[in-house]
Order: C-alpha cells, then sequence, then structure tokens
C-alpha cells in the first residue's frame, strides 16, 4: 500500500539499535494524566472495534450488504499468508496444514483481551450471528476448520465457495484487528478439482477485495523480483493506484544474503519504478520452525527474528541501508502497530456513514415487520380479503377491456409481437394445408390487444384465399359422378360437381378455422401480463391505497388459470359456431350452388355440361387417366376402327365374324300393322298384346334406330367431351368452392369470431372469473392465500427479522454512542 497515503508509521517504527539512548520519561507530575488519556483513548478504540464485530458478525449472518472498513489478505499460495496471520494471532494452529484459506474465506476477528492468557476461539454457527463453545485446542480448531469447509463445498457441488468462515478468537497477546483470509492464487488445479479452480480463485477474490471500504494486505515472497512478479497485475486490476493496499514483503531473510552494499538494500526496498515513489511495502521475516512449541516461546521468536533481521542489514551490509527512510517498515512489529492503527482509523472515520446506514436497515426491517405482519392479520380476515381480490380482479378485467379496445400502454416495441413471434410463442408455426408464407397487413409490427386481433382475422383471410380448390382425384370423381348418374334427373352432372365442393370445403377449410381461433385465443391469453403490468404501473402512477396483491401468489395464479380456461372455452365455442357455418353452407340443401345469378356467373363450363346432363349414356364415361377420352356410348357399338363388333370369347372356341350377307336384317314393319316400334307393344282393351314374331322385329328395329341415334351424339357432342370431362368437373367444382368459401369468410366467420371472442371479454369476463374465484366457501378461498404451512413460515420469518431488527438496533445504540464520544 500507499503507506504515506494511509498513515505514516514513522512514529511507532522500531527503534534502531545503534541510535542513542532514548530520551528520559517524563516528570513524575505528568505521568498519570498522560497514562489516563491512554488509557481512554484505547478504551474508546476498543469499544469501536468491538462495535464492528458485532456489526460484522450480523452482517455475514444476515447477508447485509454493509461497508464495514476490513482487511483482506491477499496472494499466491506458499506466499506466508497463514504464516503471517498466525503471527497477528500470537499462537499457532496448524492453519497451513488443513489449508485454511484455499477453498473458503476465513474472517479472523482478533479481540485484545488483557484477561484471556490462553487463546478462546469461537466460531460462529454457519446461518446465524451466534458464536458456538469456545476452544482451546489447537487441532480442534483446524478440524473445524476442514470439516466446514468441506461439508459446505459438498452442499453446493463446488471447488470454492466465496461464503466465509467467521472465527473470533480472544487473546491478551492479539491486537484489536479484523482480517479476512482468502484463497491464493494458483496457477494450475490440484488433482481431482476442476480445470476452472483457478480462475474461481481469481474472480472470487477479487470480489472481495474490490469494494472500496476495504483495504488490501498483499503478500509476496521477496526472492520474486518486482519485474517478473505474477500476481501484481492482478492487484492493478483491484486498486490499480494503490490508495488502498498495504504490500507485504514476506520471507525478506531469504533475501538478506544477497544485500553487500548499501545501494543495493535501498534499490529493492524501494521498489523504484514499479510501485510509485509514495508506495512503500512492509518488510517481514518470521520463524521458520515448525516444531511443536509453546505460544510464549512463538512469539519470543518472532521478537527475536525482527532483531536478527535490522542487526543483518546494520552489521553485515556495507554502509548500512536508509534507516530514516525504510526503518519503520522492516519487520513484523511495524506492520502490526501499522495495521491496527489504519483500521482503528478507518473505523473512526466511517462511524457517521455506518450510524447513518444503521438507521436505514432499522427503518427497512421495521417496514419488513408491519408487513408480515398485515399478511398475518389478514389471514384471519376473509371478508378484507375478498374485497381486495374482486378489487384486483376487477382492475385487471378492465385493463384488459381497455387493451382490446385499442390501448397503447404498455409501450407496443417491447410488450408487442410481431405476426412471426406469435406464430413461434403459440407454436402454431403455420395455417395447415398453405404452402407458402403467409404475410398479412402490419406483420412486422409489434401489436397487442384489439390490433393483434384484428392483425391475425386479416392473415386468416389472406390464408383462406391463397388455398384454391384441392386437386380431386379421378376415382373420386367416378365415385360421385357415377352414383348421382343413377339417380337420374337432369343435373346430375351439377350436383355431382357441387358434392364434390362440399367435401373439399370441409376437409380443407375445418382446419384452417380451428388455426384461426388457437391464434386468436392465444393473443387474448397474452393480454393477462399486459394487464398486470398496466395495473401496477397505475397503481404506482397514483400512488393508490389498495391492497397489494403480488405476494399473493396463489391469487394470481388462480385468477391467470381462470382467465386461460375462460379464453379456452371461448375459443371452443367459437369453433362449435364456425363449424356450424361451415355444415350449413356446405349442406347439400343450401342454395349457394343452385343461386340463380351463381349458375348464370358459371358461364359456357354449364354451358357446355348440360348436354351431359341430358345423355342417358353417362354411365359409360371412361375417366381413367390412361384410357381413350370416351369409348363407345353403348357396349355394342363397332368401335371406329371396325366396321364390325367382336362378340366375347366363349371359353377356347372362336367363332368367325358374321359376314354382312350372314346378318340378320329386322323386317321393316308396315304401317297398317299398329305395332310400337319403341316399345314393342300394344295394347288392346287394356290387355297387353304379344305380337309374337313381329313384336321382336320392332324391337330390332327400335334397337337400330337408337344405336344410330346415340352414334351421332358420340360423335358431335362426346368425341370431344371425354376428353375433358374430368378438368370440366373440377372447374365447376373450384366455382362452387370459391362460392362456399366467399360466403363463409366475407359473411359468416368475421361476425362469428368476433362476437364469440371479443364481445364475451367485454361483457361477461369479470362474471365469469368473480364465479369461479369467489363463488367459494371460505375455506376453498382462504386456500389461494394460505398454503399449507405458509402460516407457520410467515411466522418463522417474523421471528428472524425481530431478531435481526434486535442486533441491528443494538448496534446502532453503540455507533450513537460512538459517534457522542467522536
Amino acid at each position: 500500500m500507499a503507506a504515506s497515503s494511509l498513515s505514516s508509521p514513522a512514529a511507532s517504527r522500531t527503534p534502531n539499535l545503534k541510535s542513542a539512548p532514548a530520551p528520559s520519561p517524563s516528570p513524575s507530575t505528568r505521568r498519570p494524566a498522560a497514562d489516563a488519556a491512554s488509557a481512554a483513548a484505547a478504551a474508546d478504540s476498543k469499544a469501536r472495534f468491538e462495535a464492528y464485530n458485532r456489526l460484522q458478525a450480523a452482517a455475514v449472518a444476515f447477508g447485509e450488504k454493509l461497508p464495514i472498513p476490513e482487511i483482506v489478505a491477499i496472494g499466491g499460495q506458499s506466499d506466508g499468508k497463514s504464516s503471517l496471520l498466525e503471527a497477528l494471532l500470537g499462537f499457532r494452529f496448524n492453519v497451513r496444514e488443513v489449508e485454511m484459506g484455499t477453498r473458503r474465506p476465513l474472517v479472523l476477528q482478533m479481540v485484545h483481551d488483557p484477561t484471556a492468557l490462553e487463546p478462546r476461539c469461537r466460531f460462529q454457527e454457519e446461518d446465524s450471528e451466534e458464536y458456538g463453545s469456545p476452544m482451546v485446542m489447537a487441532t480442534a480448531i483446524a478440524d473445524l476448520i476442514k470439516q466446514r469447509t468441506e461439508s459446505h463445498l459438498r452442499k453446493i457441488q463446488a471447488a470454492v465457495s466465496s461464503k466465509p468462515i467467521v472465527m473470533r478468537a480472544e487473546y491478551a497477546h492479539c491486537p484489536n484487528l479484523t482480517i479476512i483470509d482468502t484463497p491464493g492464487f494458483v496457477l494450475k488445479a490440484k488433482r481431482g478439482e476442476p480445470e476452472s479452480t483457478p480462475d474461481e480463485i481469481r474472480s472470487m477474490v477479487k470480489s472481495l477485495a474490490t469494494p472500496p471500504h476495504r483495504l488490501v494486505l498483499f503478500l509476496q515472497q521477496s526472492s520474486v523480483e518486482w519485474c517478473s512478479s505474477i500476481w501484481l497485475d492482478t492487484l492493478k486490476e483491484i486498486d490499480p493506484t494503490f490508495r488502498r493496499t498495504m504490500i507485504v514483503i514476506s520471507k525478506f531473510d531469504n533475501r538478506l544474503k544477497e544485500f553487500t552494499e548499501r545501494w543495493e538494500v535501498d534499490t529493492f526496498l524501494s521498489a523504484s519504478g514499479y510501485l510509485g515513489d509514495n508506495i512503500h511495502p512492509f518488510f517481514v521475516a518470521l520463524p521458520k520452525d515448525r516444531g511443536t512449541i509453546s505460544n510464549e516461546e512463538f512469539r519470543r521468536q518472532i521478537c527475536q527474528v525482527d532483531i536478527d533481521v535490522l542487526r543483518h542489514l546494520q552489521d553485515n551490509v556495507k554502509g548500512g541501508f536508509n534507516e530514516e527512510k525504510y526503518g519503520s517498515y522492516i519487520g513484523f512489529s511495524c506492520l502490526r502497530r501499522y495495521l491496527e492503527s489504519e483500521l482503528q482509523k478507518r473505523y473512526k472515520e466511517a462511524a457517521p456513514a455506518t450510524l447513518a446506514l444503521l438507521e436505514q436497515r432499522c427503518t427497512e426491517v421495521s417496514m419488513d415487520l408491519t408487513r408480515l405482519d398485515s399478511k398475518l392479520q389478514a389471514t384471519s380476515d376473509v371478508s378484507h380479503l375478498r374485497r381486495s381480490a374482486m378489487l384486483h380482479a376487477a382492475s385487471i378485467c378492465t385493463h384488459l377491456h381497455a387493451l382490446l379496445d385499442g390501448a397503447a400502454d404498455p409501450a407496443p416495441e417491447i410488450w408487442g409481437k410481431t405476426t412471426e413471434e406469435e406464430q413461434m410463442h403459440s407454436g402454431i408455426g403455420s395455417w395447415p394445408g398453405i404452402n407458402m408464407p403467409v404475410k398479412p397487413a402490419n406483420s412486422s409490427l409489434k401489436l397487442y390487444g384489439g390490433a393483434a386481433f384484428e392483425r391475425v382475422m386479416h392473415e386468416f383471410r389472406c390464408a383462406t384465399y391463397s388455398m384454391e380448390c384441392p386437386q380431386v382425384s379421378r376415382e373420386k370423381v367416378a365415385n360421385i359422378l357415377l352414383a348421382h348418374a343413377g339417380r337420374g334427373g337432369s343435373s346430375r352432372l351439377i350436383e355431382a360437381a357441387a358434392e364434390i365442393a362440399r367435401a373439399a370445403a370441409r376437409s380443407w377449410l375445418a382446419p384452417l378455422i380451428d388455426t384461426a381461433c388457437d391464434r386468436l385465443a392465444f393473443v387474448l391469453q397474452s393480454l393477462f401480463d399486459l394487464a398486470m403490468e398496466r395495473n401496477r404501473s397505475k397503481d404506482s402512477q397514483y400512488h393508490q391505497n389498495v391492497e397489494d396483491m403480488d405476494s399473493y401468489v396463489g391469487f394470481l395464479a388462480a385468477l391467470r388459470c381462470s382467465y386461460y380456461k375462460f379464453v379456452k372455452e371461448l375459443s371452443k365455442q367459437c369453433k362449435q359456431i364456425v363449424r356450424h357455418h361451415l355444415d350449413s353452407v356446405t349442406s347439400p340443401y343450401s342454395h349457394i350452388c343452385y343461386d340463380n345469378d351463381f349458375l348464370s356467373g358459371v358461364g359456357s363450363v354449364a354451358n357446355s355440361m348440360s348436354r351431359f346432363n341430358h345423355f342417358t349414356g353417362v354411365t359409360s364415361f371412361d375417366l381413367a387417366d390412361s384410357g381413350s377420352a370416351l369409348e363407345e356410348a353403348q357396349e355394342n357399338l363397332p368401335p371406329r376402327d371396325q366396321q364390325h363388333m367382336t362378340p366375347p370369347n366363349k371359353g377356347n372356341e372362336s367363332k368367325e365374324v358374321l359376314r354382312e350377307s350372314q346378318l340378320t336384317v329386322p323386317e321393316t314393319p308396315s304401317p297398317d300393322l299398329p305395332s310400337d316400334i319403341h316399345g314393342g307393344k300394344k295394347k288392346d282393351n287394356g290387355i297387353p298384346n304379344d305380337g309374337g314374331p313381329r313384336k321382336r322385329q320392332a324391337r330390332m328395329a327400335a334397337y337400330t334406330n337408337r344405336n344410330h341415334h346415340n352414334s351421332m351424339i358420340s360423335a358431335d357432342d362426346m368425341g370431344s367431351k371425354s376428353g375433358s370431362s374430368y378438368s370440366t368437373i373440377c372447374a365447376i367444382s373450384a366455382q362452387y368452392f370459391a362460392k362456399m368459401r366467399e360466403v363463409l369468410i366475407e359473411r359468416n366467420v368475421p361476425s362469428a369470431l368476433n362476437s364469440g371472442f371479443l364481445t364475451p371479454c367485454r361483457e361477461r369476463l369479470f362474471l365469469a372469473l368473480g364465479f369461479e374465484l369467489f363463488a367459494v366457501s371460505d375455506d376453498k378461498f382462504m386456500d389461494m392465500f394460505v398454503a399449507p404451512g405458509a402460516v407457520d413460515a410467515i411466522q418463522n420469518e417474523r421471528q428472524s427479522l425481530l431478531k435481526r431488527k434486535k442486533i441491528l438496533l443494538s448496534c446502532l445504540n453503540e455507533f450513537k454512542n460512538i459517534s457522542r464520544a467522536l
């Protein structure tokens, strides 16, 4: 650290062994007053230290973020941090063997107690401000540190943790000092540890040492040259100007043998060019003997090492060293006094700010207690809760109405969604049966509420109109057409085409209608979060004195579920209503396909079909894709490329084709004979009369005439029609499909969806929510507010807050007394 920028330790430097004797003591008449002043100052210092220690314990226990002046010891592994902590404590407890600071920080609260001839160490309980029983055995202290570290790391499943272990040490030979020992920097993880352990340690140490209210105690071995210091750059990241850093060069005795000239010692002690002119490190050496020795012997060895280092610099270095400039920075005793005085100085400076912060914390805790008391009281006041819940539900419904009517608050840029985002969040990626992307107007704008509803309606129209009448297989056309042909009538093909269109409309438009209902339901469900946000912002804007329902998570969840259920039921009803319209439009009894205006609009296609409707031989059409355009209209008509008919084979025998001379030609009936050439029958007095041979002759003549007539139709009318019959029927079906689609989209669906979704949301939403949430017994109603064990949890939280408030008030009173003394 820039020791000169903190406070000059010159007044407490170690005296020069070769200097002149100290001046004679003050006269005896002045000694009692000086002793009294010194005792009063020491008492004040100890009072401040104790107050900050208790405040620090409370901060660790309750997770308080208080700017308490603290010293954070950092450095590389094996740089001597553990040995320095033992020296400050005044006794050993094998800290290094359990690697105390390598995995969890250790907060050492050293309390100077003249009555504690043996060290008394107590550990703060995990997640509590209470301390355990005093521990004296050094091995027990080390074992407890190891056990707590390993247990906590197993619990969080990590290699390091920033949660500290707090140890309070009371001893007659330790200063009033608090130091946070941190894990040592390492370049490589130990075997069995994650590779990221070095980075985790570095990140954790930086987070502990970065707060400006903490002093940094940086240790580095004397054998490391300033130009090759690995961790000096890390220190500069924490404190670039070294204004709150104290640099300690440890194991200084290892470097002494390299000094022979005065300039060598002064150059090393100045760290010129690396730390700045006003930055003065401390140079410390500690006993190397790690054997079992008494605490008294340990302290004696520390003092002896200080004396030996100074004697070596004075006696074994030619010209000695600049004692006036560097003498107060050499030796452990100088560092100890400096740390204690600097921390007390920071305590004194921070006392007013700490007092103000404690008053703020006490106020906040009191408010939290008031809130919990209100919640406990509310659990027993059902009527009050019912009223507050109803007001909240009514407010949410009001905001939902406003959003549907075009409100633009909150900001659509943040809360709105584009068409693509709606599709992604709703899980409905595309319209069924539509292979191309549908981009309605304003699809790239972020909309919500009524605007988003209308955009989905427009998108539905675009998707529906982009669908043409689906291709129908020849087999399906043949099945429908031939079935209608057998029924008779003059409009069989028109009816067949209409039936094909009706089937296509039912198959392809129904999924589009269901998708539209699902998308509209998603738009309405998304409004709940916006209504909640509007409700919070309006309450805070107008400072309305209403019950805060945000803490009642169960009720808010029930309100959300009821709203979602309401919208889902609307979607189900809308699907049924629109399906009913679809069934009406596609009903055989609908007049859409037989409207005179529509039939006249069919045009030439309908006119060309009229001859099909009056053609008696339609059942013999061949609609197969691989067959000829039209085979003969009658099965006994000869093929076009033959003059004669080939009868079917019978078994394996074949017959010759009959020559013209061998054909039986029916006798031409005489006009005198009362015979019916078309019917082959005549009635005499109402009794059928069999004409015998003449009857047979008449039937043959009629057959010949009919064949001749059909041959004429086939040649003139059917020759060109048979090849286009399939496409013609599909064309008529497509026009029928378009008419049905137009009636649905332009007349039925928009009004049905608007009245099915928006009208209920405006008129009966609150009634539906109120019936489900509030028309219940008190016990069932309270289940939304008081979960099983919730009252006990609130009581436990209240007890914890009371305890916290008591501790903070105690600290507040102490700091008030300290402030008065200042």
